[in-house]
């Protein structure tokens, strides 16, 4: 039987969407949600988020005239849509898998995606940088940046609209509010956009009220320019027309006519222009919108149920959860801290037995690094449970807020090193290399979540900023001991001695490293020994020059860039000549895909650490 042709499947370019029957929208609506849930089931990924802008990205598709026209998203992982109305249909099936398109919007991939991204509270910054480009340019083009409610809890989206509301160029700001930042709302500027949400009759009062107003003409404009300024209850949009900006909404962001009606209306304005619309996340899949938090960064799922993968071994944040719980019933001085990733940190339970103790300031991860810095200046204990790649946002903060004045500030950072599937924007590959030259402070790596219970515990002994860095996902199934155990600081572990080679991993390489030491004597003979390092910082010095002056290779292996890493860090304290072999990641930005397969393919498996070991020992 010949497969029925879609109306999707008309779509190889978004002008193609002004070629189809208007009333064949909606059914090209539910038709991109289909495909959205049924490859996102088999590849995972950011389905609420993505869900819940079906409507608004066909509609902006629909009136704009893109690539010419600019749409920058804010964050990425709501553009899944995009991807399908700009050529990319056919290739959707390989979403995020290795060789296949990016879960975010990536210049390389497509003339449509004028700006990557993959962090959070960029597009108006960005856009205005285009709308400014325009100008001097002498060009004509429309730009749009398309932001979630979540990127209103970052700093970086207020320094946008000021500078934005000063230079007054034409541009077109999208508050996509689905009522979720990335888990639920945060802060001041949730509770104003709740506050828009729920005006019910006085939203009807300040109709009547402008309508009146602008009956009696001049003295009227005049007086209700006043009244918007004094009456900010009736007039929630005020934030914004402060700051510039016309303020425009709230609007149903699943009301497709509306949409593309008001898109029409709003290109036509001067200046910068925000459009507050609301939608649902998860909008069209019964499982995602019951949960949105768990369908956010989705893994396979089934259809039927929502179930999702699972294993019986415990993950390294889940480790990192029970861990800081039990420490924080027994010091009242511990608190938890995070920037809208509450859920992603392991931070949720902790909140639930320690609301008093918890603290999700938003997506601001230099807030959260000051704020916690305050409170380890006046004698508290905080944790600072941040990914990785977001860290990367607070470089500063560390330095200055904590750092600089010693405070006993510790940063769980969870997805350190490969991340996988959410790529570029996502992999944790430089913590080490960028934490390592920040005086005072100590970095550590567990080769296990075992490991990591207890370094979680050593950490709050030191009385020092303290990273400790572990990776994405399942750990290695070891089992958990029930007590705590103290980690003498700087202090490296021993697992296998050898006579010929030497290998000094950090982290998750410990594993792979010890069965490619045992490999390398089953195959050649090699008496290979393995130091599980524990510390990049302090390094345990006089263990690796002991070791240096016992055998003639060492090697060392670190899930890190190798600029700068613990390879770097080892053959700095070393003046000898024996022979070093650093493994590691290359510089350059790691590409999406399955988290094996990249370790496989840049030589961190077993198999690939062996295959560098001889082509090195035997040269």
């Amino acid at each position: 039987m010949e497969k029925k042709l879609r109306v999707l499947d008309k779509i190889d370019k978004p002008s193609d969407l002004r070629l189809i029957r208007k009333d064949l929208l909606l059914q090209l609506v539910q038709e991109i949600r289909d495909e959205i849930i049924d490859t996102v089931s088999k590849t995972g990924g950011h389905l609420a988020s993505s869900l819940g802008t079906v409507e608004l990205i066909t509609a902006l598709h629909y009136v704009f005239d893109v690539p010419n026209d600019k749409i920058i998203f804010d964050v990425g992982h709501q553009a899944y849509a995009h991807k399908l109305l700009t050529g990319r249909r056919e290739k959707f099936h390989t979403l995020r898998q290795l060789n296949g398109i990016s879960g975010f919007p990536a210049r390389y991939e497509s003339e449509y995606d004028i700006f990557g991204v993959g962090h959070s509270s960029t597009a108006i910054s960005a856009a205005l940088g285009f709308a400014t480009s325009r100008d001097l340019n002498n060009e004509k083009y429309q730009v749009i940046a398309v932001i979630g409610d979540g990127s209103m809890t970052g700093g970086l989206t207020f320094e946008g609209l000021n500078n934005a509301g000063h230079l007054n160029k034409d541009m077109l700001v999208v508050l996509n509010d689905n009522e979720m930042f990335i888990s639920s709302r945060v802060g001041a500027i949730a509770k104003l956009l709740t506050r828009i949400l729920t005006l019910g009759l006085l939203k009807r009062i300040e109709k009547r009220i402008e309508t009146f107003f602008r009956r009696i003409k001049f003295v009227g404009m005049y007086m209700l320019r006043i009244a918007k300024r004094f009456k900010i209850l009736l007039f929630p949009g005020m934030l914004f027309e402060e700051m510039g900006f016309a303020y425009l909404g709230p609007i149903d962001g699943h009301d497709l006519f509306g949409l593309i009606e008001i898109f029409n209306k709003v290109k036509e304005l001067k200046g910068p222009v925000l459009l507050h619309v609301i939608t649902k996340k998860g909008k069209g899949y019964n499982h995602a919108e019951k949960d949105p938090v768990k369908f956010h960064g989705a893994a396979r799922f089934e259809l039927e149920t929502g179930n999702m993968d699972s294993s019986s071994a415990m993950t390294y944040t889940k480790v990192f959860s029970q861990a800081i719980i039990e420490l924080a019933e027994k010091n009242n001085k511990i608190v938890g801290i995070t920037a809208a990733m509450c859920e992603g940190t392991g931070l949720e339970e902790f909140a639930k037995l320690h609301p008093d103790k918890f603290f999700d300031v938003g997506i601001a991860e230099q807030h959260a690094i000051t704020f916690a810095a305050g409170m380890a200046a006046n004698g508290h204990k905080p944790v600072c449970a941040i990914y990785s790649t977001f860290l990367q946002r607070a470089i500063d903060q560390i330095i200055h807020d904590v750092a600089i004045q010693q405070l006993p500030v510790i940063f769980s950072i969870d997805r350190s090193g490969i991340v996988g599937e959410d790529g570029v924007t996502h992999q944790g590959l430089f913590d080490i290399s960028f934490l390592r030259y920040i005086p005072n402070m100590i970095i550590m790596a567990p080769k296990d979540e075992n490991e990591l219970r207890h370094m979680v515990h050593s950490g709050f002994m030191y009385n020092k900023p303290v990273s400790i860095r572990y990776p994405r996902g399942k750990g290695t199934g070891v089992n958990i001991d029930t007590e705590f155990k103290n980690i003498p600081l700087g202090k490296a572990e021993v697992i296998k001695e050898g006579n010929d080679i030497f290998i000094i991993a950090i982290g998750n390489t410990v594993y792979p490293s010890v069965k490619a030491s045992e490999t390398l004597f089953l195959q050649k003979g090699i008496s290979c020994g393995v130091v599980n390092a524990r510390f990049v910082k302090p390094l345990d010095t006089l263990l690796i020059k002991q070791i240096s002056e016992r055998v003639k290779y060492i090697i060392t292996v670190e899930e890190n860039v190798l600029a700068g890493g613990f390879g770097s860090a080892v053959r700095e304290i070393l003046e000898n000549e024996v022979k070093i072999l650093s493994i590691g990641l290359p510089d350059k930005f790691i590409e999406h895909g399955n988290s094996e397969l990249l370790r496989k393919m840049y030589g961190l498996d077993t198999e690939g650490i062996v295959k560098q070991i001889n082509d090195f020992y035997y040269k």
